[in-house]
């Protein structure tokens, strides 16, 4: 028997374990995975939402509280030694209060770019990384969603004093490479801060569901994720 006979006949005697090999999502239906992965992105966008958008979402969350940018961040120290603690705190404060209030916002955008998830996408979402879920609705909704976010910042914002203050500091800082120049305006850097926090919340929720789809106890999630 020639070598290639050989080879070939191993390659044949290997087909039923090779085949069992294969993971048990190819299994699942394009249309059961569509379902979980629409499943997955409003558990995402519910949970984040639930998290963030109420009095401390941001404020008492260490992962996503937003501090002052850059080197700025380092000035806090000299501020509070300078009497100015209390300044400081309520800018603190205010950034993180505006943030709150604009994540409920986001709940039609996210539910937009849901329904407009193609069985295609569903199929190339389930066989993606850890966050190609969350990624999703970047790509569908962090433009849009700070266009959004702006206005509700701005406003929320406008009630601290030391806002122009922050901007007029930010500015300078900007100039001499403290910091991003897309930091330097108070209400653009909290706009993309609360951004920030609201898609690694969703990615928070979306490993949670690929670690134990069981666990969400929702029948599809369990289907569609639990062969990952």
């Amino acid at each position: 028997m020639s070598l290639r006979h050989q080879h070939h006949r191993r390659t044949l005697l290997l087909l039923p374990a090779l085949l069992a090999l294969r993971p048990s999502w190819a299994a699942v239906s394009e249309g059961d995975a569509a379902s979980g992965i629409r499943a997955a992105l409003a558990r995402g966008a519910d949970a984040a939402i639930a998290n963030l958008g109420k009095k401390d979402g941001f404020l008492g969350n260490p992962a996503v509280r937003i501090e002052l940018p850059g080197q700025l961040k380092e000035g806090v120290q000299l501020l509070k030694m300078m009497g100015q603690g209390q300044q400081v705190e309520d800018l603190l404060t205010a950034m993180n209060r505006a943030a709150e209030a604009a994540v409920p916002a986001a709940r039609p955008l996210l539910s937009s770019a849901i329904k407009s998830m193609s069985v295609e996408d569903g199929v190339r979402l389930l066989q993606g990384g850890d966050d190609s879920v969350t990624q999703f609705f970047v790509r569908k909704t962090r433009e849009p969603l700070s266009k959004q976010f702006l206005p509700i910042v701005t406003h929320a914002t406008e009630k601290v004093a030391l806002a122009d203050k922050y901007n007029a500091v930010a500015g300078k800082a900007a100039g001499l490479g403290l910091i991003k120049s897309q930091d330097a305006n108070l209400q653009q850097y909290v706009t993309g801060r609360a951004l920030d926090g609201l898609f690694l919340m969703i990615a928070e929720e979306e490993r949670k569901i690929r670690k134990d789809p069981v666990g969400t106890g929702s029948a599809i999630l369990k289907k569609v994720f639990g062969g990952l």
